[in-house]
């Protein structure tokens, strides 16, 4: 997917006096859809970049999970060192948001969650998740890709590195040792290490996490995981988790590939959390219609890395194609 974006707004929230950056990569199949992201950044035009990448990531997203949406993301660009006023940003982030006139809605992503989408809601009519967590969906989105990548073997026996313990790394760690699965796990916060062992999962640093001998590395954290420095350090056979940007350049793919490493495309294993946020809020389809998309995640991912092979391409190239076309065809 090429960065042509059909808008991008960069505002100076009125009240709190920070950047504010929309990005609709595309609404060829639909309404655009995207988290709102508040993160700190050295430069706005860092979180301007980052929309873009993740704005273009939803679009190939959405179309691979068979949504009839396009791709958008809001970033709150937050300089170092500063405490916002939350309620102003949210507010500010509402009004841009209302100004596209309803071709775009957000719902929570890094640094927001479901109480602030209440919040942007004061505002606008166009966010998703006010009521509920997408984080269960998007761990079941995962555990049924991890299931496409170690077929035709069950979870049970099988070994996984999970990168970060938030909410959606958490869930899946559940899923994967309720599973029998054997999981190692590590954050940067060691307050969420109680939880983790509490669920029968043993806790590791970041470091000795993600260079493991194990079946699969979950990346489960922020993005940019997988680089040219990190990808001679892996001992795993397969990479796939719902971390959003996981490669830290095209070029990241080729290199995996090179080592026999099977990377599963972030697009298509992240999908369960929108998915059930638009089935449910959107389209209103039942819990178990919902739950047959979201595990139709892994079937959508078995054809992508049979294409892959088939066409001795990466899973990447593979996911690209088929979201171009499905965007295309439209």
């Amino acid at each position: 997917m090429s960065l042509q974006h059909q808008r991008v707004v960069v505002e100076r929230g009125p009240r709190s006096g920070f950047p504010i950056i929309v990005a609709v990569h595309s609404t060829t199949l639909g309404t655009a859809l995207g988290g709102c992201r508040m993160a700190v950044y050295p430069d706005w035009r860092d979180g301007l970049d980052d929309a873009l990448r993740l704005s273009t990531a939803m679009t190939a997203k959405a179309a691979l999970a068979g949504l009839p949406h396009g791709g958008g993301k809001t970033v709150v660009a937050l300089p170092p060192g500063v405490t916002p006023d939350r309620r102003a940003v949210l507010h500010d982030v509402g009004d841009v948001i209302e100004g596209l006139g309803g071709i775009y809605a957000t719902g929570p992503d890094v640094g927001t969650g479901p109480d602030d989408m209440t919040i942007i809601g004061e505002r606008t009519a166009h966010v998703l998740c006010r009521t509920g967590d997408s984080s269960p969906g998007t761990a079941a989105g995962v555990v049924a890709a991890l299931r496409a990548v170690v077929a035709p073997a069950p979870l049970s026996g099988r070994s996984f590195a999970v990168l970060g313990a938030g909410r959606v790394g958490t869930h899946v760690v559940r899923l994967l040792t309720a599973a029998g699965a054997t999981v190692l796990v590590s954050d940067v916060d060691e307050t969420r290490r109680a939880a983790v062992e509490a669920l029968g999962a043993t806790w590791t640093d970041p470091h000795s996490c993600r260079t493991a001998d194990v079946d699969v590395l979950v990346p489960a954290a922020l993005g940019g995981v997988l680089t040219e420095e990190t990808v001679p350090s892996l001992r795993c056979r397969a990479v796939a988790g719902p971390a959003n940007n996981q490669l830290a350049a095209d070029g990241i793919a080729d290199l995996l590939h090179a080592r026999g490493i099977l990377w599963a495309p972030d697009v298509v294993v992240s999908a369960g959390g929108i998915i059930h946020a638009v089935a449910t809020e959107l389209h209103h389809e039942t819990p178990e219609q919902v739950a047959a998309r979201i595990d139709a995640i892994g079937d959508t991912l078995t054809k992508i890395l049979s294409a892959a092979r088939e066409t001795a391409s990466t899973p990447a190239a593979a996911a690209s194609r088929l979201a171009d076309f499905l965007v295309g065809a439209a």
